[in-house]
């Protein structure tokens, strides 16, 4: 049976969205692509029509998480300033919702220590990833010289991404809470901005 090219759009987004989230889970090296087609309600036989082989699924995987982390932080800035946007973003970021779900949250907290032992489709995704979260949070910065925006955002992303990596990490609740608490503050202290009351939930995503 020969089917549209809408429905082989449909049917890959249902196997990168399958393989996104497990890719984040498990991590790169524990994902195994008959799990993943089983996951997306696929026959593994049908892998090959949409990935040469595993290393180029996990990349692929990586570039769609990334893809819908952006759509979900650009739909949270619509209609902000870009001082209300970023305390939005570092509630979101820096939250409780984002550390007890790392499925859907951004690759960066969840595979940082994975990407330096996967192939170039990983290594490129994630790169281009993580370059253009730092370049749109360097877009909103209003503190400091224009020149030196890209790096403290760099800085930023990293701070971030290791608060959110350390809280999951670690087993006592009510420290892994505060760890995030601490980290909000500090990350908003060093764009200009104040600490809110408490940190807003991480959006449904949609498609």
């Amino acid at each position: 049976m020969r089917y549209s090219q809408t429905h082989k759009e449909e049917t890959r987004k249902k196997l990168l969205d399958a393989a996104a989230a497990a890719v984040r889970i498990q991590g790169p090296d524990r994902v195994a692509v008959a799990e993943v087609m089983a996951q997306a309600g696929l026959t593994h036989g049908g892998f090959y029509a949409h990935f040469k082989s595993k290393d180029e699924m996990v990349g692929a995987a990586i570039g769609h998480a990334f893809d819908r982390s952006r759509r979900r932080f650009q739909r949270l800035g619509e209609g902000r300033s870009d001082t209300d946007y970023l305390s939005a973003f570092v509630d979101n970021y820096v939250s409780a919702a984002h550390r007890d779900a790392p499925e859907r949250g951004c690759p960066i907290a969840t595979l940082s220590n994975d990407l330096p032992r996967q192939g170039e489709p990983a290594r490129a995704a994630f790169d281009a990833g993580v370059k253009s979260l730092i370049s749109s949070i360097s877009g909103r910065l209003t503190v400091g010289a224009a020149g030196d925006r890209d790096a403290l955002a760099g800085s930023l992303v990293a701070e971030m991404a290791g608060a959110v990596a350390l809280a999951r990490a670690v087993s006592d609740r009510e420290f892994s809470d505060r760890l995030l608490s601490d980290a909000r503050a500090r990350v908003k202290a060093r764009m200009g901005l104040t600490e809110t009351s408490s940190p807003s939930e991480i959006p449904p995503q949609k498609a």
